[in-house]
């Protein structure tokens, strides 16, 4: 992709009493979302969601949690991924969450946040968006995440009772998967004695996830009850740890990740943290020849061609970021964030027919990706198709939650698409929603 951070700002947008929302921001790449998607399979399987309906996705936040606000996706913030040692810690942390899926815990929070009065509902921009790109309108809620510390604690809170209920079907999760039910107590032993801090020292997840010493007894008793052994985890275990070094080279200082690569268990992870952080030092020569070393160590791995791509794009060497992409797109030929990638650099490269195809594939097969609405609008731009390039603009804005730019764009592709057209009724389902945010704005 164009660049290994693609930001989504999410806002709550059905505010049942005026309050200010607080954005948050999602990471996107490729290679980690396949790397947590082989983590999440067995365990997801186990719980009796199919893997293929649950996204794991990762939020922009330093502190350590883990939450879900719908069926359809599991969220893990940046430093808990960075905080655990271990596949079989993340892979707990997901069952647990699963559970909460599974559970039916998260059915009564709409009614819990009517009763409030103080949270602000979830996924319009997003289910709008969504929706409007023909995507399944049950998935489409629960996106959009914008919120309020009073609307953290309804939609992402869970009673004792729930914990209790999650972590039973947790650890029978694990079991199932033959992956080490003890590491769900590690993870919890992490936030051992937050219950004793003031609420603001608290981590996010000892707030939203109650905790106690009986808790922890209990979870220990039922994994220690758990027979038989584990089975080999090398394939988690490597995807972890390729996950967790690729998040840390793009998040923490590269002299850090440069003192610590050696530490990588293969020597694949090492070249590639090794690339990305001379990349973000500028020195381009040396990334290049990193992620080459690595890609000759791995010739049909997509997402080191995805990232080889990025570099080259990024250091204004748009032809060979050209043929790193096509390469990417050729090895892995459904994954929407390696097709946005390609499409970008086809734009770069002054091909915006091409460029035009390769995005569409990839707006179909994931609408969470607003950097490709806006690639999408600039190519209808150059080839002259205002009227689609006012639409995917509107349909970006929706998805931002920016709803009166989105109202002034679905007005212009309004008055310039085929009226009755599906482009124009697109175009009307965004307009409809945004005059509705408008009218409410005006009433705050």
């Amino acid at each position: 992709m164009t660049r290994w951070i693609h930001i989504v700002a999410m806002v709550a947008v059905l505010a049942l009493q005026p309050i200010a929302a607080r954005a948050v921001t999602l990471l996107r790449d490729p290679d980690i979302e396949h790397a947590l998607g082989i983590l999440a399979r067995p365990v997801l399987d186990a719980a009796g969601l199919p893997s293929g309906s649950v996204k794991v996705l990762i939020v922009k936040d330093s502190s350590l949690n883990a939450f879900v606000v719908d069926d359809r996706h599991i969220f893990l913030h940046s430093g808990l991924i960075l905080k655990l040692k271990s596949a079989a810690a993340v892979q707990a942390v997901i069952a647990h969450e699963a559970a909460h899926i599974a559970n039916g815990h998260l059915s009564r929070r709409p009614q819990n946040a009517r009763a409030s009065r103080s949270v602000a509902a979830l996924g319009l921009a997003l289910a709008v968006a969504a929706t409007a790109a023909g995507a399944d309108p049950s998935a489409a809620g629960g996106i959009a995440i914008g919120t309020t510390s009073s609307a953290d604690r309804v939609f992402k809170g869970h009673t004792r009772s729930e914990e209790s209920s999650a972590d039973a079907s947790a650890i029978r999760y694990l079991a199932t998967a033959r992956i080490d039910p003890h590491a769900f107590a590690e993870v919890l032993e992490l936030f051992r004695g937050q219950e004793l801090l003031s609420e603001h020292r608290q981590d996010p997840y000892a707030r939203t996830h109650p905790l106690s010493r009986d808790r922890l007894r209990a979870v220990k008793a039922l994994a220690a009850s758990v027979q038989g052994k584990p089975a080999d985890s090398a394939t988690a275990d490597y995807w972890f740890a390729r996950a967790q070094g690729k998040l840390s080279a793009f998040l923490r200082a590269p002299n850090w990740t440069l003192r610590r690569a050696k530490d990588s268990p293969t020597a694949d992870i090492r070249l590639m943290r090794q690339a990305v952080a001379y990349h973000r030092n500028s020195q381009t020569q040396k990334a290049i020849s990193h992620i080459d070393k690595a890609i000759a160590a791995r010739p049909k791995d997509p997402f080191l061609y995805e990232l080889k791509g990025q570099i080259l794009l990024e250091s204004r060497k748009v032809k060979s970021a050209v043929a790193a992409y096509n390469r990417a797109a050729q090895l892995a030929p459904r994954d929407a964030l390696i097709l946005g990638g390609q499409g970008r650099a086809l734009l770069v490269s002054n091909q915006p027919k091409s460029a035009l195809r390769v995005l569409e594939k990839a707006r179909q097969r994931d609408y969470r990706n607003s950097a490709v609405l806006r690639d999408m609008g600039t190519a209808y731009a150059q080839i002259g198709r205002n009227g689609m390039a006012s639409l995917a603009t509107a349909e970006r804005y929706a998805l931002r939650g920016d709803f009166k730019n989105a109202l002034i764009h679905s007005k212009r592709a309004s008055g310039l698409l085929p009226r009755g057209s599906a482009p124009w009724q697109r175009a009307q389902d965004v307009l409809s929603q945004a005059e509705i945010q408008a009218k409410k704005s005006k009433r705050k």
